[in-house]
């Protein structure tokens, strides 16, 4: 299910459900698919070492997670890859399993490329996945076993993911839900995508997203834990919707979210950021450096935390 808003101008990207394309997952700039999904690639550079990691020759991957649904990931996908292309590295998104969604219409792919797409400098510089797609807006395993479809297996997203990090300086793998949905009868998750790809030797790091308010810093301090104890580092949180009003909740967890998290706050994406005008410059402006903005942690906190 998509966080973000209405995909009104998507294009259809990569799907590889069984049900409606099968062998599409290595295909690229395709146009059109019955799956809702094509591979549509949006800027190729040469030079785009700002994304290698320690000298790897594979691009950077970072796995976008939530503290639940409906909390923005969609939406710092997006900002995430607009400020990465802005900054002149090939960026391939990946979404392993779409669910919610049929298989004519837009998922979270389409609405990054909607989002972002107008700050790929040339027509090869972004690339867009989608593994699976399930109808219902359900956790992947649910709605896998609901519809009759296969599902999604950790070691198909690691092989995915290493495919793209070879040409691209980041690849980033948004999520369904929070780290633990189940993606497989196994109980596979997210995190055990994150884990395999680190099988394969990519250094992968985990991106949360989260929400301003009441509630975020016990399922934020959860989600820390859980990757801690899994092995995977917490790159940073990302505050999906920072309210046009915010409250004394709001404010206090400006300064409460990364000790929480035990990590960086490394944005602040305002409400509805979905429908800005220029999304790309947005973006630039509400990412730290660490994502390739310019947002300055310590100054936003100091002008908007709680006194």
């Amino acid at each position: 299910m998509t966080d973000a808003t209405d995909a009104t101008d998507a294009t259809e990207v990569t799907s590889t459900n069984s049900t409606n394309s099968t062998n599409s997952a290595n295909s690229t700039n395709s146009t059109s698919g019955t799956s809702g999904t094509s591979g549509d690639r949006i800027d190729e550079r040469t030079d785009g070492a700002d994304g290698r990691m320690n000298g790897n020759t594979n691009g950077r991957v970072v796995f976008v997670t939530g503290t639940g649904t409906e909390v923005g990931k969609t939406v710092t996908t997006a900002a995430v890859t607009a400020s990465a292309l802005r900054a002149g590295l090939r960026v391939a998104v990946l979404k392993p399993g779409q669910t919610g969604v049929a298989p004519d219409e837009p998922g979270d792919a389409e609405e990054v490329r909607r989002l972002a797409g107008p700050a790929a400098p040339t027509e090869d510089s972004l690339t867009l996945r989608e593994l699976a797609r399930y109808p219902e807006p359900l956790a992947p395993d649910t709605a896998a076993r609901r519809s009759g479809l296969p599902c999604l297996s950790a070691e198909d997203v690691a092989k995915e993911v290493a495919v793209l990090a070879e040409r691209h300086d980041l690849v980033l793998v948004e999520g369904a839900g929070g780290l633990l949905v189940r993606y497989d009868e196994q109980g596979r998750t997210l995190a055990d995508q994150a884990r395999a790809v680190r099988g394969l030797g990519l250094p992968a790091e985990v991106l949360l997203v989260a929400t301003a308010g009441l509630g975020t810093l016990n399922i934020t301090t959860l989600t820390a834990e859980a990757l801690d104890a899994r092995g995977l580092p917490l790159l940073g949180v990302v505050v999906g919707a920072w309210p046009d009003s915010p409250g004394l909740a709001d404010r206090c967890n400006l300064t409460d979210l990364p000790r929480a998290a035990g990590a960086p706050l490394l944005g602040v994406l305002p409400e509805r950021a979905g429908l800005a005008g220029d999304f790309p410059a947005l973006a630039v402006a509400a990412l730290a450096p660490a994502l390739h903005g310019r947002w300055d942690a310590a100054a936003f906190t100091a002008e908007h935390a709680a006194g």
